[in-house]
């Protein structure tokens, strides 16, 4: 499978890396990572209590790159400030399941958008591109297609189907189960990451995944379309 991007994206201000990641267990449980995983949530939950998340460059980078995109900053969360606010609230990240758990303390330790996408579900291969509004989008939670705005850049496979719009909500073609073996993953940053600092992250999620999961991973540097 190829990774895309178009320079209209690019030009917006996205920096993306994608990592695979085949052969990983996500059903059994890591003592490994669960050890690990308390002790990391309760340093960010000391590093952004009672912080301004705008006052954080990388974050607010999202909400800048909306303004650059025309994209409504009201009902258009970007996906690491979702999960900052939630971690804050409860004191605790939600768990859906080992690889998404896994992904989402990269996404807060980065501030960056990560996602996972499972490889058996994907048509083709994978663009981030301008959204012209023919689209098929079903985001996670609903069971019908919503319908999609035209100039909004978001990831498509083949089929013509949003895998995830904006870095805001995935969908349910391909989000992972415990049943998951093999994945993509998107590492995305904005004008305020460097090239190297989202690639560096994606390397991470790499190491991270195989060595609480197991299987073997990539980073995938997109080609320009």
């Amino acid at each position: 499978m190829t990774y895309y991007v178009e320079q209209a994206v690019r030009d917006l201000g996205v920096k993306i890396v994608f990592a695979e990641v085949e052969g990983f267990d996500n059903q059994t449980d890591s003592p490994a990572w669960d050890g690990r995983r308390s002790e990391r949530l309760a340093k960010l939950v000391d590093r952004w209590t009672g912080k301004d998340l705008h006052e954080d460059p990388v974050l607010e980078g999202f909400h800048i790159l909306h303004d650059h995109a025309h994209i409504r900053r009201k009902h258009n969360v970007p996906a690491p400030v979702t999960l900052i606010k939630l971690l804050v609230k409860r004191g605790d990240a939600p768990y859906i399941n080992k690889v998404v758990d896994i992904y989402n303390m990269v996404s807060m330790e980065t501030r960056l958008a990560l996602g996972a996408h499972d490889l058996d579900h994907v048509e083709g291969d994978v663009t981030l591109r301008i959204t012209d509004g023919s689209e098929r989008y079903v985001p996670l939670g609903e069971s019908q297609p919503i319908p999609v705005a035209a100039g909004e850049y978001s990831y498509c496979d083949d089929s013509n189907e949003v895998l995830c719009r904006l870095e805001v909500r995935q969908v349910n073609k391909t989000a992972t189960t415990p049943k998951t073996t093999r994945a993509f993953f998107i590492v995305q940053g904005n004008d305020a990451t460097s090239e190297s600092y989202v690639a560096d992250a994606a390397q991470r999620l790499v190491e991270e995944i195989t060595r609480y999961a197991g299987g073997s991973g990539r980073v995938v540097i997109p080609q320009m379309k």
